[in-house]
């Protein structure tokens, strides 16, 4: 399983999806959503990154979160993906006196 596949696995248990929920959730063809999500999950396919902001926008996660190798850099992702506006600048600018 590649990242991406893995990451996009992680995030739709999560959230408690099925993989053809994910899928037309994102636009995807009813039809054909369940199998598409899982030769993404598989790595046998890979998503345009149009689509990909589109899983993560269901998912809620941010796009870049599918492409973290580093299970760190991805916890801190989702992490700074929930904090709100201003405790995003909070954050950066403390991060920036260090």
């Amino acid at each position: 399983m590649s990242v991406f596949g893995a990451r996009l696995k992680q995030a739709r248990l999560l959230v408690g999806l099925s993989q053809e929920q994910v899928g037309i959730q994102a636009d995807l063809d009813p039809m054909s959503a369940s199998t598409r999500m899982n030769r993404y999950e598989l790595g046998n396919r890979v998503p345009t990154y149009e689509l990909v902001s589109r899983f993560a926008k269901v998912l809620k996660v941010p796009t870049a979160y599918f492409y973290s190798a580093s299970e760190e850099e991805a916890e801190l992702l989702l992490a700074f993906h929930k904090l709100s506006a201003a405790e995003k600048r909070d954050l950066l600018k403390s991060l920036r006196r260090s």
